[in-house]
């Protein structure tokens, strides 16, 4: 069983790394290498740097979440993202988020939590 500090953090991380991919479908969305070039359309693309800096603050803190619990007990807190990104998505970047989605969310939870107990 993990203790309550090692779940916020696992959640953090997995927050995070959801973040990062609305922020990168954003950056995507933004990116014009025929109008601007590739320095200028991708390379300096404000949404693409901040993602990819989520990103980097996220991986650190998965090395500790890896670092204080086994990964097979981290891993499938992975999965969560699965839930976590479509919602945001849809919140804001107003994607559809459809009945269906919301029975694997709760497939995809169900089996997160079986898997850690």
């Amino acid at each position: 069983m993990i203790s309550f500090k090692q779940l916020l953090g696992t959640l953090f991380t997995v927050l995070s790394l959801s973040v990062g991919q609305v922020l990168f479908k954003i950056a995507a969305s933004k990116i014009d290498v025929q109008g601007k070039g590739v320095l200028q359309g991708f390379l300096l693309n404000p949404a693409l740097i901040v993602a990819l800096a989520v990103y980097g603050f996220a991986t650190i803190a998965w090395l500790w979440v890896l670092k204080e619990i086994p990964l097979r007990t981290a891993y499938p807190f992975i999965a969560l993202g699965f839930v976590i990104v479509p919602i945001m998505g849809h919140f804001f970047l107003g994607e559809a988020f459809k009945w269906t989605s919301l029975v694997g969310a709760l497939v995809i939870v169900l089996g997160v939590y079986i898997s850690v107990r």
